[in-house]
């Protein structure tokens, strides 16, 4: 499968996005799927995931109330809103697919291209 991000950009502290992770491929509907995040001079962050249904989800602490996500298998695309951003937000965004979880410690076999996002102060 094939994992695309978009979606990122500038924002203000308070602001919203919604990135966006556009998968190919004949089976992409049946994977479960993670978004993590990587800022500059830090090890990649786990962010949140959700499974192949769209039933359960995972979230970081770090994002929890703040973020959501959630998808449509119809349009094969993944989604991470994100609302009351903060300038410790600002991270490259990357989406992960896998087959046996969604959690922090899942094993993501495919990954996509980053997105970035940068919260202003």
């Amino acid at each position: 499968v094939q994992l695309q991000a978009s979606g990122g950009g500038l924002v203000q502290t308070g602001g919203s996005l919604r990135l966006s992770c556009a998968a190919s491929g004949r089976t992409a509907s049946t994977y479960h799927m993670g978004w993590f995040r990587q800022a500059p001079g830090k090890e990649r962050e786990f962010v949140g995931g959700i499974s192949w249904n769209g039933r359960s989800t995972y979230y970081a602490d770090s994002v929890k109330g703040r973020f959501t996500i959630s998808r449509d298998n119809a349009k094969n695309t993944v989604y991470l809103q994100m609302n009351s951003l903060k300038p410790e937000d600002t991270a490259v965004y990357y989406c992960a697919a896998s087959r046996t979880g969604w959690n922090p410690t899942t094993q993501y076999a495919y990954w996509g291209q980053g997105t970035q996002v940068t919260v202003s102060s």
